[in-house]
């Protein structure tokens, strides 16, 4: 695997890494801002990206940003919002084609970096206040977006797991925002929070791909300034939390699959030595289809339509997601617990762990083929507040150890059994 060099400098009041790499035809651009989960901010947080990506001060419009990038060679715009931990990150991508590979072209990223700095510091706004017109019209579009996470029930479930599980603390907050809070805001409440977040969120920007890293620095430097901020400070140690009893909640709705869903809290975050060992943990628990979930729950017991694990690891939770059939809520919940039990027996072969960290290796490499990829793994570091370079990563994944495994299986306790069932199809039947 070729190296991944990264250089990081504090300038213009951002963080600005540059990542060399000859892997790619195309040159990113990704701006991250980062602010703690908040319920004031974070319906404001989630409909900023839907009017930023709908034109800027010198392309007013949706259709005029698009012949820009179009004019771009086709350059891709993206801007999303999401939580990782207790941090709210919006981010602002631009992928677009490096000048090396177009005879004659030599301003592609100077427009690129350009329109980059534009989206952010330049939005379609006059009059203290964005276009009304875009801003009812996105206000509208968000709204759909909170009203159909009820019709994905796979989303809702695991929205509902999160809200029962972590009530009270910040990671509960929906990341889409709450329609009550969409209704009562005003355009000039939106534009004076972006004037804020602008001033005061953790940003961090990464250039990555083939090119002359001094000229690339310059370039961003010159277009991109703001005050000198104060570091928000996080640390994602303070985001564990134990789990108390197990909460068991039952929810009838009008489903014909059923979804269990449980969280776990895992006492391991990203910080944590633990943190490779979890990684293995998952993969082999529920991560992949030679998974203990997969084979024990769906194959042998045909218990569930699916059944899986995730991570997430800045906050040091563990989710297990499975379609059942509504009259199999507590034999398909038994058989989930037997394999946690499994795992902290440590029924496990040495030749399973070692085809699990083979998984999770090929995962980690096949995530840094994609040039976003490797940007959110190089994040990872500045949201975790450890330097952990995909290398190490991957080393560290390798050296993990049964016993390693069995350490972390022991801090892992169940908080909150998530069951959307039928109408009458709860656990009395």
């Amino acid at each position: 695997m070729d190296s991944i060099q990264e250089t990081m400098e504090n300038e213009n009041g951002m963080n600005l890494h540059l990542i060399q790499s000859k892997k790619y035809k195309t040159i990113n651009l990704v701006a991250k801002l980062r602010a703690p989960l908040e319920k004031d901010t974070i319906t404001k947080r989630a409909l900023l990206p839907y009017i930023l990506k709908q034109g800027t001060k010198n392309y007013p419009s949706r259709s005029e940003l698009q012949l820009k990038l179009d004019d771009l060679y086709g350059a891709v715009l993206s801007v999303d919002g999401g939580k990782k931990g207790e941090n709210h990150i919006l981010t602002i991508r631009l992928e677009f084609a490096n000048d090396k590979f177009i005879p004659e072209e030599t301003s592609i990223i100077d427009e690129a970096i350009s329109m980059l700095s534009e989206i952010l510091f330049h939005p379609n706004a006059k009059d203290n206040g964005f276009d009304e017109a875009v801003f009812k019209r996105e206000k509208d579009t968000l709204k759909q977006k909170i009203n159909s996470i009820q019709d994905d029930k796979m989303s809702y479930a695991n929205m509902r797991l999160i809200d029962e599980m972590c009530k009270d603390e910040p990671y509960e907050l929906h990341v889409h925002g709450y329609e009550e809070d969409l209704k009562k805001m005003t355009n000039q409440d939106l534009y004076d929070y972006y004037k804020t977040m602008i001033e005061q969120d953790d940003m961090d920007v990464y250039g990555l791909g083939d090119f002359d890293e001094n000229t690339v620095k310059d370039k961003i430097t010159s277009q991109m300034k703001r005050e000198k901020t104060t570091p928000i400070g996080y640390d994602s140690a303070k985001a564990k939390k134990s789990a108390g009893e197990t909460k068991e909640i039952i929810e009838n709705q009008n489903v014909q699959q059923a979804k269990l869903h449980i969280g776990y809290r895992t006492n391991t975050v990203f910080q944590d030595d633990g943190y490779f060992a979890l990684q293995v943990y998952n993969g082999l628990f529920g991560g992949f289809p030679s998974s203990k979930l997969f084979i024990n729950v769906r194959e042998k017991n045909s218990l569930a339509y699916y059944a899986s694990s995730r991570v997430e690891s800045h906050k040091g939770l563990l989710f297990v997601f499975s379609g059942i059939a509504p009259e199999d809520f507590e034999k398909a919940r038994d058989i989930i617990r037997v394999q946690v039990t499994a795992m902290k027996n440590g029924e496990f072969s040495e030749e399973d762990l070692s085809e699990t960290k083979d998984l999770i290796v090929n995962q980690f490499k096949e995530t840094m083929d994609h040039p976003q990829g490797l940007i959110e793994m190089m994040y990872q570091q500045v949201v975790g507040n450890k330097t952990l370079t995909p290398e190490q990563l991957i080393e560290g994944i390798r050296k993990v150890t049964k016993n390693e495994v069995i350490q972390v299986a022991a801090e892992i306790e169940e908080d909150t059994v998530y069951l959307l069932t039928s109408e009458g199809g709860s656990k009395d039947e």
